[in-house]
């Protein structure tokens, strides 16, 4: 009996290390090319062998969850925090802003914030947690008067997704004249348009979001 117990114990620790490793890996392989991303993949990545990602995640969703339930909880309390912020729309452009990065940096979380068909019940429930919390910021911002009084927290979100695809990983100053062009659209009045950042769009970023919107064949 004593013999088999230390035995045992290199290999649990080597089954926490390619855990750790795959985890590591897919958060990478994800963040650049989404969900999409095949396991032979991430296991490259990782320096693995493919059925050793397999033997940890069977199934793609509980790699998903594993990665992202805690970057969920993560939007959770930055959403929550904004409707706290003493200037209402304030608040919601600052949520804005952070949303579009760091959705712009990861596109696997952006894929997880958009669609129900990623995850178990941890992200799920985290996922069911946001649109109420972004509900509370709009309706503060309407009440302040600053926000469309026709805008939902859906109209947000779809803002938010839709200007975080904008560009490559680098371009902030892009979606970032977008984001003004859109949030300029949705408060009820200002003194004058918001200046806009000095990057301009050029022929290629049309493409690349014709390309984006094209369906997969």
């Amino acid at each position: 009996m004593s013999s088999v117990t230390p035995a045992a114990r290199p290999l649990r620790r080597d089954a926490e290390r390619n855990r750790l490793l795959i985890l590591e890996a897919a958060r990478e392989v994800y963040a650049d090319r989404g969900l999409t991303a095949g396991f032979d993949e991430i296991a490259r990545v990782a320096g693995v062998g493919v059925g050793t990602v397999y033997r940890r995640f069977p199934d793609r969703a509980d790699l998903v969850e594993a990665l992202f339930d805690q970057q969920v909880d993560d939007v959770v309390a930055r959403v929550e925090a904004a409707a706290d912020h003493a200037d209402a729309w304030e608040g919601l452009c600052a949520f804005a802003r952070w949303g579009v990065q760091t959705q712009a940096a990861d596109r696997g979380l952006a894929q997880v914030l958009s669609s129900a068909g990623h995850g178990h019940d941890r992200v799920a429930a985290g996922r069911e947690r946001i649109e109420p919390a972004v509900r509370v910021l709009v309706r503060r911002a309407q009440q302040a008067g600053a926000l469309r009084p026709d805008v939902t927290e859906l109209d947000l979100g779809m803002t938010v997704a839709m200007v975080s695809r904008i560009g490559g990983p680098g371009d902030h100053e892009l979606r970032e004249r977008f984001l003004t062009l859109a949030l300029d659209g949705l408060a009820t009045r200002r003194e004058a348009p918001s200046p806009l950042p000095a990057r301009q769009p050029s022929q290629h970023d049309l493409g690349c979001v014709a390309e984006l919107a094209r369906p997969a064949r």
